[in-house]
């Protein structure tokens, strides 16, 4: 053995027990809980592997085991995955959007422009927010088409149904929201429908148009409620259910099968 061949030995048995050090320390410890493949001493076991999925925040999501069918692609076409891939694209490009857009009605429609035509990439990022909402509401249909025509929906797995719907209802919303807010004619004339309709609530209809409108016609406070509603209160409580969705979805034995 050469000179060169017992110094590498000896730097990569130095950098073997560095890492065994940090390992075996309690900070290392703390972060990492028992069972997980960064831990000092892990061994490939049943036993072990459960821990992997129960420690982790990603893998949490799915049960330790998983029916052989609900894997392929062609069950579940990955409608699920993707209804939340856009919800986060959706939100990554909002985020930009948000630094070049104003919530007032003598602005609103004249930053959508600017935007559009002046803004480095911003036609690509309006663009990729706009489409990703569209596809957002097409995916999530789907996925609840999907649900149903398998017979997902049935017991033990009712409540998640019905959380699905509500999902499904808060997409639409950020869609019509969202949709508003170049305030253009479109705008102006879907936010006109869309007040009046909730003008017909039976008993307080008037008092959730008034709050819809910010008062008793359509100006900058109105444009201000909406925005609001779009970036903040409906993603908020969306989040709120997507989490109780995939909570379920782990609780109630994964991904449904046919009987």
């Amino acid at each position: 053995m050469t000179t060169n061949q017992q110094s590498t030995k000896t730097v990569a048995e130095r950098a073997g027990d560095l890492v065994d050090t940090v390992q075996g320390s309690q900070v290392w410890e703390s972060i990492f809980r028992p069972g997980s493949v960064f831990r000092k001493g892990y061994t490939d076991s049943p036993r072990n592997r459960s821990y992997v999925i129960m420690n982790s925040v990603l893998y949490h999501l799915h049960p330790v085991k998983v029916k052989r069918h609900a894997v392929k692609v062609s069950y579940t076409l990955c409608l699920g995955g993707l209804s939340f891939f856009l919800f986060i694209l959706l939100t990554v490009t909002g985020i930009f959007l948000m630094f070049f857009y104003t919530p007032d009605a003598a602005r609103a429609y004249t930053d959508t422009q600017t935007i559009i035509s002046e803004t480095t990439l911003g036609l690509m990022l309006r663009n990729m927010h706009r489409w990703a909402a569209h596809l957002m509401v097409i995916s999530v249909f789907l996925h609840m088409a999907r649900v149903f025509y398998h017979g997902a929906y049935k017991a033990p797995r009712e409540f998640n149904w019905v959380i699905g719907v509500i999902l499904l209802t808060l997409t639409l919303l950020l869609s019509f929201t969202g949709y508003l807010l170049p305030w253009d004619q479109l705008a102006l004339w879907a936010v006109t429908v869309g007040t009046n309709m909730m003008g017909f609530t039976p008993v307080i209809g008037n008092e959730v148009q008034f709050v819809l409108l910010g008062g008793s016609v359509i100006g900058s406070e109105t444009l201000l409620r909406w925005y609001v509603l779009h970036v903040l209160f409906v993603p908020f409580v969306t989040v709120i259910f997507m989490a109780i969705h995939f909570w379920r979805v782990r609780k109630d034995g994964g991904i449904s099968g046919p009987l």
